[in-house]
């Protein structure tokens, strides 16, 4: 077990990445927060992985919402002593070109993926500060390297957490704590699904070739990246025994973008 007697909060844990990710580092030994805007997903989620022996906890989290970050991590304190790994995984997206996206729209995708990740950060780091170790991983995404049409937010928030990882990568390294980035391609999730027949409509194409002509184009294989990818990915740095990859992402992507 690579992570045994560690204690992780994983943000927008209830579904999708988060949840496997959860029920890994749960799988891994870790002792798991599952924290997520809807509170009775999350306890489905923990309910999940204490079936499997298991050990998980729920938390009612909005990572735009400070009181709740700040609230929420003194729970997971409380109740296990320590914050060892934060996940920060909550995201959306939004479909739209940028002459006609809205600036509430705007807002909303970049204060769940960049205002949470640096709540959460905060709240975490203070914790890991006085410990005097921690990992912080944030999940960005190809769109942390590249650029698609239609996702100007998305793709903007994405970037933003390169720099945040590389400033906490810097700032936290004489306390013990180092700090990464997971960049998936394009994993079949219910964000993803919601994208393929809005972006079929926006661009005029069949959502098979929204599928195979952009998702899936510049992969090697023509393969989605499943969230057991990305999960790996996650203990991997998580469980990393040295601060040699602190400040670094890795791309997860069949090979879509290379770096």
């Amino acid at each position: 077990m690579r992570m045994k007697n560690q204690v992780a909060i994983v943000t927008g844990a209830a579904s999708g990445i988060g949840k496997t990710i959860a029920s890994r580092y749960a799988a891994e030994g870790a002792r798991v927060a599952i924290a997520d805007l809807d509170a009775d997903k999350a306890q489905s989620a923990v309910d999940e992985i204490r079936g499997q022996d298991g050990e998980a906890m729920a938390i009612e989290m909005d990572v735009t919402d400070e009181e709740a970050v700040n609230r929420g991590v003194k729970q997971v304190v409380d109740q296990w002593g320590q914050v060892d790994v934060l996940v920060s995984n909550a995201g959306i997206q939004h479909i739209d070109r940028v002459e006609n996206l809205s600036f509430d729209d705007w807002r909303k995708v970049v204060s769940i993926h960049l205002d949470g990740a640096f709540l959460t950060t905060r709240a975490c780091l203070r914790q890991m500060y006085q410990q005097g170790s921690g990992s912080i991983i944030y999940m960005g995404s190809v769109h942390s390297k590249e650029a698609s049409p239609l996702k100007a937010p998305y793709v903007s928030a994405k970037h933003a957490l390169l720099g945040l990882c590389r400033t906490v990568a810097k700032e936290g390294a004489e306390h013990g704590v180092r700090a990464n980035v997971v960049c998936p391609g394009f994993v079949r999730t219910p964000l993803v699904e919601k994208q393929i027949p809005q972006q079929a409509e926006d661009l005029g194409i069949s959502e098979e070739a929204v599928i195979t002509d952009v998702m899936l184009k510049d992969t090697v294989d023509q393969e989605f990246t499943t969230m057991d990818d990305v999960a790996e990915v996650a203990v991997f740095f998580a469980a990393f025994p040295s601060n040699a990859l602190t400040g670094q992402s890795v791309v997860a992507s069949h090979g879509w973008h290379m770096s």
